[in-house]
């Protein structure tokens, strides 16, 4: 039976890099939407989902080792919600935001920096949980 899964993971895999390879091959001929731009679009909905429910799990543990913990995960969720939307604009408009506001230099910064808070905040939070699943 884990073959089975194994072999499934594996063809879905190849198959979407497959699909990917074709659809890069074709965006540089047509400015249509392809595959990787709504993809790219299909993961906000469920981002902002994750977004949701991180924040009601951390608010229902009210405070705590585990809720403190969620609510840091949930604020690094928050950063990295951010950012892919940014991304996605980027992506599909061509316009990059941190750019066009802070210039080049400055702009590439603050990206690195909101990576940085966004790692930080998950790996403190993850850390936080840990450390009070080890009663």
């Amino acid at each position: 039976m884990r073959n089975n899964y194994f072999l499934l993971t594996s063809v879905l895999f190849l198959m979407s890099q497959a699909l990917f390879a074709q659809e890069h091959n074709n965006a540089h001929s047509s400015s249509a939407f392809g595959a990787e731009q709504i993809f790219g679009l299909l993961e906000m909905p469920f981002l902002a989902i994750g977004l949701v429910f991180s924040f009601l799990t951390a608010t229902r543990l009210k405070g705590g080792k585990f809720g403190s913990g969620m609510m840091l995960l949930a604020w690094g969720f928050v950063v990295m919600a951010l950012g892919h939307l940014h991304m996605q604009i980027a992506h599909i408009f061509d316009y990059n935001i941190f750019k066009n506001i802070f210039g080049g230099t400055l702009g590439n910064y603050i990206w690195f920096i909101a990576l940085i808070l966004t790692w930080g905040l998950s790996a403190l939070g993850f850390y936080k949980i840990y450390k009070a699943s080890k009663i």
